[in-house]
């Protein structure tokens, strides 16, 4: 089975102030009074400005999106994480900005290597905007990132 998830993931205030000057934007909660942001199509070529996917080595950031991101950290901490898997083989990228500034990464873990022990990039990335996870659960579980298999799914 296939998992893919291309997103920003901030406070619910973060993102919903965030959300406000792009129509593109959709947000769903999650736990922890976080929110997620989907990289769909429609959010890139509006964020875009032209610019080619890749920028910090992800997927799917456009050149300069992360100059966007470090703006809406100014409110509060500010992820980007992807993640693609199938078969339950496959590799995970996120990156943390507060205050301005690139805070965590960008963490990349290949497809075929195991993760650090501090954890996949997306938990870390996670843990740095204060999520909690109880023993026996990382930080993707205990803030429900596992409820849609897709980036679309979160806003279909």
């Amino acid at each position: 089975m296939a998992y893919e998830l291309s997103a920003v993931i901030a406070g619910e205030e973060v993102l919903r102030a965030a959300a406000r000057g792009l129509p593109a934007a959709r947000t769903a909660v999650l736990g922890q009074g976080l929110s997620l942001m989907p990289m769909t199509e429609a959010l890139f070529h509006a964020v875009a400005g032209g610019r080619d996917r890749g920028a910090l080595g992800f997927r799917e950031v456009p050149g300069g999106f992360d100059r966007v991101l470090a703006g809406w950290s100014a409110g509060g901490p500010v992820a980007y994480v992807e993640a693609e898997y199938f078969g339950g083989v496959g590799e995970q990228r996120a990156a943390v900005w507060e205050g301005g500034a690139l805070v965590l990464g960008p963490l990349h873990a290949e497809e075929g290597r195991p993760f650090p022990p501090a954890g996949s990039p997306v938990s870390r990335a996670l843990r740095r905007l204060g999520v909690a996870a109880r023993a026996g659960e990382d930080e993707f579980s205990a803030v429900g990132l596992h409820r849609h298999r897709t980036s679309g799914g979160w806003v279909a």
